[in-house]
């Protein structure tokens, strides 16, 4: 599609859930003039085989990120919020995993 990116179409990321129950993956990029067709590209050039129950595409101007370099502020733990940290539950007999 690189004579749709000369056109000016927007670029949008394409996220297929493969069976139900489970996550949404990236999959890759389509360019497309609207929202209908991006979903359409995105079926057909990553769901060709029936290998997703589910399909999402987003504008990539719409996505926001954190700062790599910002990491450690944005994901330590917070200490001062004890309410965070599973310390003040017990877990019943018989639970391997909560």
């Amino acid at each position: 599609m690189s004579n749709a990116s000369n056109q000016g179409w927007p670029l949008y990321e394409v996220f297929v859930r493969a069976k139900a129950g489970l996550d949404h993956r990236h999959v890759g990029s389509v360019h497309a003039p609207d929202d209908e067709l991006a979903l359409q590209h995105a079926r057909e050039l990553y769901t060709r085989r029936m290998e997703g129950v589910s399909l999402w595409v987003v504008r990539s101007s719409a996505i926001v990120a954190s700062d790599p370099a910002s990491s450690d502020a944005l994901f330590a733990p917070a200490q001062d919020k004890i309410y965070r940290h599973p310390t003040f539950y017990t877990v019943p007999e018989g639970v391997d995993n909560l």
